[in-house]
C-alpha cells in the first residue's frame, strides 16, 4: 500500500505597511496578534517601514499626540501621546533606520515590538542611535555591536530608501496578502481574515491559546491584545489577567491608560 506524500503548503506572504511612530500600527496589534494565533506559520510577515516624517515640528508633533488618543479611543490599546508633547523626537527616519539594520540579522518584528512599547507607552525618544542600540539590547537577540556599524551602512540607508518607496501612498497600518491589493488594518478582523483566506492561506488547526501561553509566545500584551489571541471578549480577559496575577503567575506594569502583562 503506498502512503501518499502530502507537500507541505508554503506560506502565504504578508507584507505589513507599519511605522513604529504610527498610534494606529500601535492600535492594530490586536489584530495582527489574531492574524498570527488564527493562521500560525501559514502566514509569513515582512515588514515595510513607510516612514511618518523626514522632520517632527509642531503641527507633526501635535497631529501624531492627537491620533494617540483617537487611536487609543478606537482599539482600547494604552497608549500615552506625552512623548510628542513634551519633548518629541526630531524625526521618525532613525527607528526606520535602526529596523532595517535590525533586519539584515532576521526577523524584525521583536525589535519593532520593543520600540512601539518605548515611543507609545514609556515616552522616550527613540530617534537617536544610543537610544536605538538600547532598544535594541531590551529586544535581546541581537548583534548589538554590528548593529553600531551598521546603523553607519550606506547599504542600510538604501535598504529603508527601498521601503519608503514600497510604501509611498500607503495609509498605515495596511496588510497585502499575497499578490493582492494592500487593505487597510483598520478594517474589521473579518475582512482581514478573508483576505488571508482569498490568498490562499489555511486557518492553523488548533485551539486558541491561553493567557499563559499567549504571554509566553508574543512577550508583553495588553488586555485589549490577550482578547484577540486568545478570544476572551468584553471583560473576560481583565478577569482573566488579574485571576492570574493574583496567583502571582503574571505581572501587570501600569502605563497610561492600561498595564502591560508580563509573566511573573
Amino acid at each position: 500500500m503506498r502512503v501518499p506524500i502530502v507537500a507541505d503548503v508554503a506560506p502565504v506572504s504578508v507584507t505589513f505597511f507599519t511605522d513604529p511612530y504610527s498610534p494606529w500600527c500601535w492600535a492594530a496589534e490586536p489584530q495582527l496578534r489574531r492574524l498570527q494565533v488564527e493562521f500560525g506559520e501559514g502566514l509569513a510577515f515582512t515588514f515595510v517601514i513607510v516612514g511618518l516624517h523626514r522632520t517632527i515640528g509642531p503641527a507633526e508633533a501635535g497631529a501624531l499626540a492627537l491620533a494617540c488618543l483617537d487611536a487609543a479611543d478606537a482599539s482600547g490599546m494604552p497608549v500615552d501621546p506625552r512623548v510628542f508633547l513634551r519633548d518629541p523626537p526630531s524625526s521618525t527616519h532613525p527607528a526606520g533606520l535602526a529596523l532595517a539594520a535590525v533586519s539584515e540579522q532576521g526577523d524584525p518584528s521583536r525589535f519593532l515590538r520593543r520600540l512601539r512599547e518605548a515611543i507609545l507607552l514609556e515616552g522616550r525618544r527613540m530617534d537617536t542611535a544610543p537610544a536605538l542600540l538600547d532598544a535594541a539590547r531590551e529586544a535581546g537577540g541581537l548583534d548589538v555591536e554590528r548593529l553600531k556599524v551598521d546603523f553607519a551602512s550606506n547599504a542600510i540607508v538604501e535598504r529603508y530608501g527601498d521601503d519608503l518607496e514600497r510604501g509611498r501612498g500607503v495609509e498605515v497600518p495596511a496588510y497585502a496578502f499575497g499578490d493582492r491589493v494592500a487593505v487597510s488594518a483598520r478594517e474589521p478582523y473579518e475582512r482581514l481574515r478573508g483576505e488571508a483566506v482569498a490568498a490562499g492561506a489555511e486557518p492553523a488547526a488548533r485551539p486558541r491559546p491561553g493567557v499563559e501561553e499567549a504571554i509566553a509566545r508574543f512577550g508583553a500584551l495588553t488586555a485589549p491584545e490577550v482578547a484577540a489571541a486568545c478570544d476572551l471578549p468584553g471583560p473576560r480577559a481583565p478577569a482573566e489577567l488579574w485571576r492570574l496575577a493574583l496567583e502571582w503567575r503574571l505581572r501587570p506594569r501600569p502605563v497610561l491608560g492600561g498595564h502591560l502583562w508580563q509573566a511573573a
